[in-house]
């Protein structure tokens, strides 16, 4: 049988660090079942940023849902748009940018979860 979740009764998350916000699709806190998936929906505001972090153990999967920014990654630095994807893999440093006037909205995916999230400045999280 399908499982709906209105949104305002999954878990909803407002940073502290800048106006971005998630909201949690598929988590622990969200009783799916799942355990080899997690998911959350991210707003970022104009201007907000990540602060730049990797996960240790898994892939992390975003897909452009509204907006335009930038990911920043060892790499380099790439334009998102609606209807891309972009694809981090273990240990690949990354953070996202909202350089824009308007908001930036994707869905993000890790599979297997993450079990650590490293920060490269542990002051800036």
């Amino acid at each position: 049988m399908a499982k709906l979740f209105p949104k305002d009764q999954l878990p909803h998350l407002h940073s502290t660090r800048d106006t971005r916000d998630r909201l949690d699709l598929i988590t622990d806190s969200v009783p799916v079942g799942a355990t080899h998936i997690r998911a959350d929906r991210i707003v970022y505001h104009p201007g907000d940023t990540a602060a730049r972090h990797y996960h240790t153990d898994c892939h992390h999967l975003f897909y452009i849902l509204d907006g335009i920014g930038l990911i920043h990654v060892d790499d380099g630095t790439y334009r998102l748009t609606p209807g891309m994807v972009a694809v981090v893999g273990p240990s690949e440093v990354h953070w996202f940018e909202n350089d824009t006037q308007a908001y930036l909205s994707f869905v993000e995916f890790w599979a297997p979860p993450p079990k650590e999230t490293v920060w490269i400045k542990t002051d800036d999280v």
